[in-house]
């Protein structure tokens, strides 16, 4: 299980990475775009993944790890349950997120 404070720790641990809030949730940016979001109330974090890495992502179980069920889910955002995800898996989901918004176009 992740807990609030070692998610944190993993996103901030990126260069410039910030945290600010984003409407009843704390976001995480980096170059002003959102990577990640994270729901206190839920305990759960919704990353920001390209559409090929969500579906990477999400094939490792869909009960913790599933595109958001709208029109930002077919854009590639993900919700992880975090009571249920071991430090690793959401460090590399993180990671991902951090370089999906932070590459050059």
């Amino acid at each position: 299980m992740i807990d609030e404070a070692t998610l944190r720790e993993i996103v901030l641990s990126f260069p410039d990475a910030v945290e600010q809030p984003h409407f009843e949730k704390t976001s995480f940016r980096a170059k002003k775009k959102i990577f990640a979001t994270y729901s206190k109330h839920e305990h759960r974090a919704c990353l920001k993944l390209s559409v090929s890495d969500q579906s990477l992502f999400c094939a490792f179980n869909k009960a913790i790890i599933y595109p958001l069920p709208n029109k930002w889910g077919q854009q590639g955002w993900t919700l992880f349950e975090l009571t249920k995800l071991e430090k690793e898996m959401i460090e590399a989901a993180l990671e991902t997120a951090f370089k999906e918004v932070t590459k050059k176009k």
